[in-house]
C-alpha cells in the first residue's frame, strides 16, 4: 500500500505547515535540542570537504544533529588507493569534528560490493586471499577508531531485492559466511562497537524485507555479534512505505533483540504528485510520518537523514531535491515538519508504553 495520496495529505497539511510563527527561534536552538531528552538520535550523512569550505554547512551541521554519519569516507575504494596503504584524513577530520560538537559517528561501510578500489575488483583473488584482505580491513579500521565509532554498518546492502544474497565479488569468491566474518572480525577489533546490517528497500513489508529478516535471523542463530539494523529509507512522494508496514517490519526485528536505525532517509519529488508546494508539503509529510515510527518505537534509537542540504545534490549534477534545507541553506517544510514532531507532546503518549 502506497501513502500520500494528495487528497490524504490536504487534510493532514496544517500539522505541517502551523508551526511557522517561531521559526527563527527553532532555527537558532536547531533539531537536536528540540528533540532533547527523547531516547532518540538525530542524525545526518556529511562529508569532509563541505565542513572545511562552508561555514554555513559546518554550522547546520553541528547545530541540528547530535549523530554525523560518514557518507563516503569510510568506503573502501576511497579510503584504501592500494592494499598496502589507506587514507585516513578525511575519516580522522570527521571523527574529530563529531567529538568537537558532541556527536555520535555511525562508520558508513566496511564490506560493500560498490565503490571498491581498482586494485580489488579488477584484481583476481582465491578465497584465502580475500579472506584475508577483508580481515586486515575491518581489522585496521575498526581498531584505529575504537572508542570513537559508536556504531558501525559493517556490511551493507547484501540482500537482492528478491530476498537471495547478492552475487557480489564477496559472495562469490568466499561465500555466504563472508557476512558472518566481517561481522566477527568487527567485534573483535572495538567489543563497545554496536555493529549494523544496512540495506534499502527493505523497510516496510515484502520480499526483500522477509530476506533480511532471515539474514539476521540465521546469524543471531550462529551467536554473530550483529546489534542493529539500518532501514535507509530511500523514498519518493506517492511512492513511500506504509508507516504501519515500517512499524511492524520494526516489531519482528526488535523481537531478534536487535536495535534499529533509520539511516539514509531523503524524500525524492515526483511530478506527478502536484506543483512544486504541493510536493514539498507531502515531503514533509512523509519524512514527518517515518520520523513519528521511529521516536515512538522502542528499538528504534536514530533517525538519520542522508545529507541534509539540497546543495549535496547540486554539487553532484543531480536535479533531485530530497532533504531538509534547499540548496541555499533555507529550512524547507520538511525540516519544519520534524521540528514541530520533535517539540509536540505527542511523543510524550508513545502508543501506550513508557515513554523513553
Amino acid at each position: 500500500m502506497k501513502l500520500f495520496v494528495m487528497t490524504m495529505y490536504l487534510l493532514l497539511a496544517p500539522l505541517v505547515i502551523g508551526i511557522r510563527a517561531d521559526d527563527a527561534d527553532q532555527e537558532a536552538k536547531g533539531l537536536r535540542d528540540t528533540l532533547g531528552a527523547q531516547m532518540v538520535s538525530i542524525g545526518t550523512a556529511a562529508e569532509p570537504n563541505p565542513i572545511r569550505t562552508d561555514p554555513m554547512y559546518a554550522e547546520i551541521l553541528a547545530r541540528d544533529f547530535n549523530m554525523l554519519a560518514t557518507e563516503n569516507a569510510f568506503k573502501m575504494g576511497l579510503m584504501r588507493p592500494t592494499e598496502d596503504s589507506y587514507r585516513f584524513e578525511d575519516t580522522d577530520f570527521l571523527v574529530d569534528f563529531a567529538e568537537m560538537n558532541g556527536m555520535d559517528v555511525r562508520g558508513h561501510t566496511l564490506i560493500w560490493h560498490q565503490q571498491l578500489p581498482d586494485w580489488l575488483s579488477n584484481g583476481t583473488y582465491t578465497r584465502e586471499e580475500l579472506l584475508t584482505i577483508m580481515e586486515e580491513h575491518v581489522t585496521t579500521v575498526v581498531s584505529r577508531y575504537r572508542g570513537r565509532v559508536d556504531a558501525w554498518d559493517v556490511v551493507n546492502e547484501a540482500v537482492e531485492g528478491d530476498g537471495s544474497l547478492r552475487q557480489s565479488i564477496f559472495l562469490q569468491t568466499i561465500g555466504p559466511e563472508y557476512i558472518e566474518y566481517a561481522f566477527r572480525w568487527a567485534a573483535a577489533a572495538d567489543p563497545e562497537a554496536r555493529l549494523f546490517y544496512n540495506d534499502f528497500g527493505a523497510d516496510g513489508l515484502g520480499v526483500k524485507s522477509e530476506g533480511v529478516y532471515r539474514l539476521m535471523e540465521s546469524l543471531l542463530a550462529k551467536r554473530v555479534p550483529v546489534h542493529g539494523i539500518g532501514l535507509q529509507m530511500h523514498t519518493t512522494i506517492g511512492d513511500t512505505p506504509d508507516p504501519e508496514d515500517v512499524r511492524r517490519n520494526m516489531d519482528r526485528l526488535a523481537q531478534l533483540g536487535l536495535e534499529i536505525h533509520v539511516t539514509e532517509m531523503d524524500v525524492r519529488l515526483n511530478d506527478e504528485m502536484g506543483d512544486l508546494d504541493t510536493q514539498l508539503q507531502l515531503q514533509a509529510q512523509t519524512y514527518r510520518s517515518i520520523a513519528e515510527v521511529c521516536i515512538q518505537h522502542p528499538a528504534c534509537t536514530a533517525f538519520v537523514t542522508w545529507g541534509f542540504s539540497d546543495s549535496n545534490y547540486a554539487r553532484a549534477g543531480r536535479p533531485d531535491t530530497p532533504l531538509l534545507f534547499d540548496a541555499n541553506y533555507v529550512p524547507k517544510p520538511a525540516y519544519w515538519a520534524l521540528a514541530d514532531l520533535f517539540a509536540s507532546p505527542v511523543l510524550m503518549q508513545c502508543s501506550g508504553q513508557p515513554c523513553r
